[in-house]
């Protein structure tokens, strides 16, 4: 049962230790995902930011405290999650990452996030991981829904970070959270009845 974290840890030790790209010559720490590979939840954002580059955590800034909020109304903590981004290091005045720097940060990292936990389902925050994971654009006419590609799961809503400069986009994103918490509750052949 120790293997999949062994590796995961492994996998947190490459991360930290990178330098397969650019953003890794001016960040502070690279900030590898965090939290609970049980409950089979993983939340991708786009990027650390300022303070997630000094911490070294996923989701500590302003965006984070939304995130952890919105969990805890939807019945979830941040401990019942696996919470990730695109890429690991902050991008320069919190660029959005370049698709050179997507390419590699998923191909090497998040591609074995999502197979050593083997999630449920993967909650797509944000425009930006939409694009980067599955191609998409539009993210309004995918968000709230629940989107079957090969063998997984996602769930699209925004990026939290967009809550704080549309203030409207708060309580759409609090109810996103909510049926999240609402499908990974029931039981998974239910998931269906979503897409």
């Amino acid at each position: 049962m120790n293997y999949p974290n062994q590796t995961l840890i492994s996998l947190k030790n490459q991360i930290v230790n990178c330098i397969l790209c650019d953003l890794s010559k001016n960040r502070i720490n690279a900030v590898p995902g965090t939290g609970n590979i049980h409950d089979k939840i993983i939340l991708v954002g786009e990027a650390p930011g300022k303070n997630e580059d000094e911490r070294g955590v996923p989701f500590v800034g302003s965006a984070g405290k939304i995130l952890d909020k919105a969990l805890t109304e939807s019945g979830l903590n941040r401990e019942d999650v696996y919470i990730t981004n695109i890429v690991k290091c902050r991008p320069p005045n919190n660029r959005v990452p370049t698709e050179v720097e997507i390419d590699i940060c998923i191909n090497a990292y998040l591609k074995n996030e999502i197979k050593l936990i083997s999630p449920k389902i993967i909650c797509i925050m944000g425009a930006t991981a939409l694009k980067s994971l599955l191609g998409l654009e539009h993210l309004n006419k995918h968000r709230g829904k629940v989107l079957q590609i090969s063998s997984n799961k996602y769930f699209v809503t925004y990026h939290p970070a967009a809550t704080i400069y549309n203030i409207k986009l708060k309580e759409v994103f609090f109810k996103d959270i909510q049926k999240l918490a609402q499908i990974v509750k029931e039981d998974t052949s239910t998931l269906k009845d979503y897409l």
